[in-house]
């Protein structure tokens, strides 16, 4: 695997508000079941780095299938390389906010642009398409926010600070 490409993988609804717990260390032992090699997660919300010499969507449907054999249910991931999450970081539309007042919704395809102008609960959040992200700056706060973006439903949310992080695990 020497020339295997890093990996991060974003499962969705993972530990999240009691739901979908899925420990940590059973997510590093199932990766490493499969077949990736360098595994580590980073907070229990979902993130797995890793290192593999499959493409991205046959990384994303062995995962997902593991998934959905060892806890009998369907859990969405979303997949992006380690170059891909730092570019992730580097467009983030909004210069000189905190990173933790930005969240990014990662998706597989990119999004049609009528479906920002479709979403509710907007009060102050502004909304940054990406190549395949949605950038949301929260000025205050997600935790007070009540934004609905219709194609969460399909995606999964992590703050700017979190997408730094695993941009910088994944490199080494």
């Amino acid at each position: 695997m020497d020339g295997a490409t890093a990996y991060i993988a974003l499962l969705r609804a993972v530990n999240v508000g009691g739901t979908g717990k899925l420990p940590m260390a059973e997510l590093r032992k199932l990766a490493e079941e499969i077949g990736f090699a360098g595994v580590s997660t980073y907070i229990a919300s979902g993130n797995l780095l890793f290192k593999s010499d499959l493409t991205e969507k046959q990384v994303k449907k062995q995962l997902e299938a593991a998934l959905k054999r060892h806890t009998g249910m369907t859990i969405d991931v979303i997949v992006r390389t380690a170059r891909e999450m730092r570019a992730v970081e580097l467009a983030n539309p909004f210069k000189g906010v905190a990173y933790n007042r930005i969240g990014v919704l990662f998706l597989d395809h990119p999004l049609p642009r009528d479906n920002i102008r479709n979403t509710k609960g907007r009060k102050n959040e502004e909304i940054e398409l990406g190549k395949r992200e949605v950038y949301i700056h929260y000025p205050d706060g997600m935790g007070k926010s009540k934004l609905n973006i219709p194609a969460a439903k399909y995606g999964t949310s992590r703050n700017l600070n979190t997408v730094s992080k695993l941009a910088d695990l994944a490199k080494g």
